[in-house]
């Protein structure tokens, strides 16, 4: 069943560069769709053009059927609920003046009145962001801290707490794991595979990493220039039919 459906999705830029150029694609429920290129070829910028962070100039985004670049500020939220989106830098992502369970519990204050939770449960805001913690293998005393006294791994697991708080339909993950250590980036990724199979999520996961990217994603697009250049099921990832480009990304992980 198709979750999200781009069509002829592009991008300019006031230099009339095209960041993003006629990409089309299906993501299916419950499943992680890897979108991989270098740094600079248009997966940041599609992620927020889904997010409706930026605009698009033409093409179509839907979203369980409804066209998403349609929608006014009014339905945009409740789209936003059903779609959260965990940044590469964890840092940038988290108010420095804020104590995490704060940050934690802003998405629930936002939509406590749209919210019908499955899996986690709300009786108090403690015992809520207690189990926040908990989903992401965190120590409930880290509440009481701030951005700057965790590790750059913790701060990822905070935001990846953040993103699942309102049971979403779809996580966009772009570049999660590119500013931490081996050690933290192995363990983010387990991470969220569980999560996803535990909370029955839906990922777009976004990488300039292919070797992430083909032990997380069921399918893999492959981006060029701001084109999709290749796309395929992880299986096929070694065939001789890659694209050209696929087989130097190949090459060098």
């Amino acid at each position: 069943m198709n979750l999200l459906s781009i069509k002829e999705l592009t991008k300019f830029y006031q230099s009339e560069k095209i960041a993003v150029d006629h990409v089309s694609f299906n993501l299916n429920k419950g499943e992680c769709l890897g979108l991989v290129g270098e740094s600079g070829c248009g997966k940041s910028t599609l992620a927020r053009c889904l997010m409706r962070i930026e605009r698009i100039d033409s093409g179509s985004i839907l979203f369980e059927n409804e066209a998403i670049e349609l929608l006014d500020e009014r339905h945009l939220h409740s789209y936003r609920k059903k779609m959260q989106i965990v940044f590469q830098n964890p840092s940038a992502a988290l108010n420095p003046k804020l104590k995490v369970k704060d940050s934690l519990i802003d998405p629930y204050a936002q939509y406590k009145k749209e919210l019908n939770l499955s899996h986690f449960s709300y009786t108090s805001k403690d015992a809520f962001i207690r189990q926040l913690l908990e989903a992401v293998e965190l120590p409930s005393h880290l509440a009481d801290k701030y951005p700057h006294e965790l590790s750059g791994g913790q701060r990822q697991r905070v935001t990846i707490a953040r993103a699942i708080s309102i049971e979403p339909e779809l996580i966009v993950l772009d570049e999660p794991t590119a500013s931490l250590d081996v050690i933290s980036q192995k363990a983010v990724l387990s991470l969220l595979t569980e999560l996803r199979e535990t909370l029955n999520l839906s990922y777009l996961f976004i990488s300039h990493d292919l070797a992430a990217v083909s032990q997380m994603c069921q399918r893999i697009l492959v981006m060029k220039d701001g084109r999709l250049v290749d796309q395929f099921n992880t299986n096929y990832l070694f065939d001789n039919e890659r694209h050209p480009y696929t087989k130097e990304l190949i090459s060098i992980f």
